[in-house]
């Protein structure tokens, strides 16, 4: 009975967090693919990353199979980090509050790589400019059945000039 209790109760929470995902702030830059175009680009950059997150009890949990996302950072990408992050670079989703939706462009404009088991990954031939890395962490504690983590990001800038892997960490810090 609990169980299906707790069913039914995130079933009614996950309908109302889709009620919410069509918000979007009305000063949003329009996003500018001639901008973003750099994505496209060859280029001779290779970005080594890592992505975790630390818990406030210690716990490390990896991004262990999760898809990591270059998106370069145009002022609509910039815009809309600050919107979803606000000063910082966690962002733990709650149910209740507006989701931030995408242009579709901006979309089909990234690269995606999923990273390892350790939450490690990599880009090659990343073209110069400058970057987000983000992706998501989460786990589901023993005993409970609803997720904790959220969403986490990083800047990058790719000057073209470098002999070494630019190595990056993405933690929320």
């Amino acid at each position: 009975m609990r169980l299906r209790f707790a069913l039914l109760s995130c079933l009614f929470l996950s309908c109302l967090f889709l009620t919410a995902c069509n918000t979007t702030r009305s000063d949003m830059p329009a996003f500018d693919a001639k901008a973003a175009e750099v994505i496209n680009q060859q280029g001779k950059g290779k970005i080594e990353g890592h992505a975790f997150f630390r818990s406030n009890s210690g716990t490390v949990y990896y991004a262990a199979g999760e898809w990591v996302r270059l998106i370069p950072a145009t002022a609509y990408a910039q815009a809309r980090f600050e919107q979803i992050y606000g000063n910082g670079r966690f962002n733990k989703p709650s149910l209740f509050a507006p989701a931030a939706t995408a242009d579709p462009d901006y979309v089909r404009m990234m690269r995606s790589t999923k990273a390892e088991s350790t939450g490690r990954f990599t880009f090659e031939n990343v073209a110069p400019g400058n970057y987000f890395i983000a992706t998501q962490i989460t786990w589901v504690p023993d005993g409970e059945i609803v997720a904790k983590g959220g969403t986490i990001y990083e800047t990058v800038t790719v000057t073209g000039k470098e002999t070494d892997p630019i190595k990056v960490v993405v933690s929320g810090k």
